[in-house]
């Protein structure tokens, strides 16, 4: 038996909410306008169209016998369009060695993460932000703009692609993203965004950076807390989160559950598309 929230989820429970991700989540195709997106019986990929939109393989279904036939599939794709990809492992992903056969095929390991998810009923009643900091919606322009300043200054990383990438999704709907920014006297000092995914019961929580200098004030609880109350609004069931270690205890007390390790792992062209010539690649997804 494991425990979200108040209440003791039986692991069948808890397999249920494993299986959903992974079908509504992961295997989703949806496409946002800004990537193609291609799926066939071993794997879902995500193509971002020129200098927006996100490049990745979110989901695969491998052996021993496939996996090195499908990984040098997708370096020659993606060599053919000049564009770098990510490549997630969940925990539970076959073959065992696949982390192995990526690192043997040129990819970068980025680090590894945890799949938490919890239900969107448990977390809107919860943290508050500490005084003199207010939370403002970012849908516009200068909101986004401030959300990359917090970014670039806590990644220490080049984010021209997600700027541009948010600025187009903008620009197509403003349904697709909520982006909020903590103010505190006139500045951004905390930023974050909630992705939903049409018809699905799941949103996604990205971003979560808060400057160093303003960190274990409980800033990022109180994201948690109104983003799950913008995904309550939208009737949404779930929320997951591609966690660090840094968050992970905080959203464990905010009744968030443990899914398992994700890592992620990246490949780069030898030569990167002229428009990336001045981008150092995010280490962590938009």
């Amino acid at each position: 038996m494991k425990r979200m929230s108040n209440s003791v989820v039986s692991i069948d429970e808890s397999q249920r909410i494993r299986d959903l991700f992974i079908e509504q989540v992961r295997r989703g195709t949806v496409s946002d306008g800004l990537s193609d997106v291609s799926a066939t019986p071993r794997i879902v990929r995500w193509s971002a169209i020129g200098d927006v939109g996100w490049s990745e393989i979110s989901w695969t279904d491998l052996d021993e016998a496939s996996a090195d036939q499908v990984i040098d599939e997708q370096i020659e794709y993606f060599s053919s369009v000049g564009n770098g990809f990510a490549w997630r492992i969940y925990e539970n992903d076959l073959p065992d060695d696949l982390s192995t056969r990526l690192e043997r095929a040129g990819f970068t390991h980025d680090g590894t993460s945890e799949l938490m998810i919890a239900r969107v009923n448990d977390l809107t009643i919860g943290v508050e932000p500490p005084e003199g900091v207010a939370l403002v919606r970012a849908n516009h322009p200068e909101g986004i703009r401030r959300l990359i300043e917090v970014h670039e200054k806590v990644f220490q990383t080049d984010h021209t692609q997600l700027l541009r990438t948010l600025l187009a999704q903008h620009s197509i709907s403003h349904s697709l993203n909520e982006l909020v920014v903590a103010m505190a006297n006139g500045a951004p000092v905390s930023s974050s965004r909630v992705q939903f995914f049409p018809d699905s019961d799941f949103a996604g929580f990205w971003g979560g950076s808060t400057l160093p200098q303003w960190r274990g004030k409980g800033l990022y609880g109180a994201m948690v807390t109104h983003r799950a109350r913008l995904a309550h609004e939208r009737g949404y069931t779930y929320v997951y989160v591609i966690a660090s270690n840094r968050s992970r205890p905080i959203l464990e007390r905010l009744s968030f559950e443990s899914f398992g390790s994700v890592s992620s792992f990246r490949w780069q062209p030898a030569v990167p598309p002229r428009w990336m010539s001045d981008i150092t690649p995010p280490r962590t997804a938009p």
